[in-house]
C-alpha cells in the first residue's frame, strides 16, 4: 500500500510538472518566435536563449541547497508562486508600455520586459531540480531508470505542445493574449500542486548544511566522494557547449524554412521523439550501465546533428530534429540515474544543481559567442558569392547556408568526444562506483 502511496504522489507531481512546465516553454518559445520576427536578429535570439542558460547556471547552486533545506512541496509551491507573479507583471507591463518601445532591440524597456519574463523562468526550473530528488524518494532503487523516463516523456509531451501553440499564439493571437494564457496556466499549477500529496514527513538533514544559503563546498565534496562523477558532468557540459551552438540558431534556422506557424507545428512533431524516447527508457530502462548508454547516444547524436542541414531540404531537417529529441531523454535518465543511486539523498539536491549550474554555463558561452560570429561572419560569407561558391560542393545552396556549416562542425566535434570518452579512466571508474553503489 505505501508502495502504491508513493508512486501516486510521484505521478501526480509529473502531472503538475508538465502543466508547469507546458507554461513556461510556451511563454518563452512564444517570446524567442516574437523577438526574431520583430527584429529580424539573430543576435537577440542568441543573447536571450543564452540568458536563460546563463541565469539558469548561476541560480543552480542556490536552487539545490533551497532543495536540501526545505520539504519538496514546499519549494513547489514557492517556484509556481514567483512564477506567476513574473507572468502577470509581464503582462501588465505589455498592456502599459507603448508598442514601439517593445519592438526596439536598442530600448532598455524591451529588455526589462524579457528580463521579467526571464525571472520567471529561471526560478520555475527550480522544480527539476525537487522533481529529481523526489524520484529518488518516492521510486524503488531498481525502477528509478524507469521512472527519468516518465520525466523525459512528460518533458517531450509538454515540448510538443508548446512548440505547436507558442508558433499558432504568436501568428493568430499576438503576444499579449500568450501572456494571458500563460498566467492562467501558471495559477493553475500552483492550486493544483496544493493539493498533492508528497509523504516527506520529515527533511533529511546533512549536518554540514547547517546556516548555509549556498554550500558549494558541500556540492563539490559529495561529487568529489564519487571516483569519476565530475567527468561525467564534465562530459555533459562539453555536449552543452554543443548544445549552445543549436539553441542559437536552430529557430533562426527553421525559421528560414518555414513560416512560424508551420515551425511551430515542425517543432511540434518532430518533439514527439522526446515522447517516444522517453517511453522507450520508462519502458525497457538504460541497461546495465548507463555511462555506455550515455556515450554510444552522444556519438550517433554528434553525426545526426552534423549532417540534417548538409542540404537544405526541409524533410532531412524534420527526421534529423526528430531522431535527436528521440535520444535526449535516455542521455539525461543515465545522468540523473547514476546521481541518483551514487550519491546519499540527503545531499541530492545541492548535487543535481551544481550539475545543474555547472552544464547550464556552457550553453549561453557557446551561444553569446557564435550568435554574433555566425550573424556577423560566417552567414555573410555564405550569402557572398565566393563562399556560396566553396560551400555548394558540400553543402549545397540556400539561404541557411551559413547556419549549416556551424551545425557540421559541431556535430563532428560532439562525435570524435563521445567516442574518444569510452577510452578514460574516468568513464572505467563511474562505471565501477555505479556497479557497486
Amino acid at each position: 500500500m505505501k508502495k502504491m502511496t508513493t508512486m501516486r504522489s510521484f505521478y501526480q507531481i509529473l502531472v503538475n510538472t508538465l502543466i508547469a512546465n507546458i507554461t513556461t516553454s510556451f511563454l518563452w518559445f512564444a517570446l524567442i518566435f516574437w523577438i526574431y520576427l520583430e527584429t529580424k536578429s539573430v543576435l537577440a535570439t542568441g543573447v536571450v536563449g543564452g540568458a536563460y542558460m546563463l541565469f539558469v547556471a548561476v541560480f543552480s547552486i542556490i536552487f539545490g541547497t533551497v532543495v536540501d533545506r526545505h520539504r519538496k512541496k514546499s519549494v513547489f509551491i514557492f517556484s509556481s508562486t514567483f512564477t506567476l507573479v513574473a507572468f502577470a507583471l509581464a503582462g501588465v507591463m505589455y498592456l502599459t508600455l507603448p508598442t514601439a518601445h517593445l519592438l526596439d532591440i536598442t530600448n532598455p524597456l524591451l529588455w526589462l520586459f524579457i528580463g521579467v519574463i526571464l525571472a520567471g523562468a529561471v526560478v520555475e526550473n527550480m522544480r527539476n531540480i525537487a522533481l529529481s530528488t523526489t524520484v529518488t524518494l518516492l521510486v524503488e532503487k531498481d525502477k528509478r531508470a524507469n521512472a527519468n523516463g516518465l520525466v523525459g516523456t512528460v518533458t517531450g509531451i509538454g515540448f510538443i505542445i508548446t512548440s505547436v501553440f507558442s508558433g499558432l499564439a504568436i501568428g493568430f493571437l499576438g503576444m499579449g493574449w500568450t501572456l494571458v494564457i500563460a498566467v492562467i496556466l501558471t495559477a493553475l499549477a500552483l492550486i493544483h500542486i496544493y493539493f498533492v500529496q508528497i509523504p516527506e514527513k520529515e527533511i533529511v538533514h546533512d549536518p554540514e548544511l547547517a546556516n548555509k544559503k549556498v554550500d558549494i563546498r558541500g556540492s563539490i565534496a559529495a561529487i568529489g566522494a564519487v571516483p569519476g562523477l565530475f567527468a561525467l558532468l564534465i562530459f555533459s557540459t562539453f555536449n552543452n557547449f554543443i548544445g549552445g551552438v543549436y539553441m542559437a540558431l536552430m529557430d533562426p534556422y527553421g525559421l528560414t524554412l518555414f513560416s512560424v506557424e508551420t515551425w511551430g507545428i515542425v517543432l511540434g512533431v518532430t518533439s514527439t521523439g522526446f515522447v517516444i524516447g522517453g517511453i522507450l527508457v520508462a519502458k525497457f530502462g538504460l541497461g546495465k550501465n548507463p555511462l555506455k548508454t550515455l556515450l554510444r547516444l552522444a556519438t550517433i547524436m554528434g553525426l545526426i546533428g552534423a549532417f540534417f542541414t548538409i542540404r537544405e531540404w526541409q524533410w532531412l531537417f524534420a527526421i534529423g530534429m526528430w531522431l535527436y529529441m528521440l535520444m535526449i531523454p535516455a542521455m539525461e535518465a543515465a545522468e540523473q540515474t547514476v546521481i541518483q543511486k551514487v550519491v546519499p539523498y540527503k545531499r541530492q539536491g545541492r548535487v543535481f544543481g551544481f550539475a545543474q549550474a555547472f552544464e547550464s554555463a556552457a550553453a549561453p558561452i557557446t551561444a553569446f559567442v557564435v550568435a554574433p560570429i555566425a550573424e556577423f561572419i560566417i552567414i555573410p560569407y555564405a550569402k557572398s558569392p565566393e563562399g556560396a561558391t566553396a560551400l555548394a560542393p558540400l553543402l549545397g545552396t540556400g539561404e541557411g547556408r551559413g547556419i549549416a556549416l556551424v551545425f557540421l562542425v559541431a556535430g563532428i566535434i560532439m562525435a570524435i568526444a563521445a567516442a574518444a570518452a569510452f577510452f578514460t579512466k574516468s568513464y572505467r571508474r563511474l562505471s565501477v562506483s555505479y556497479e557497486k553503489a
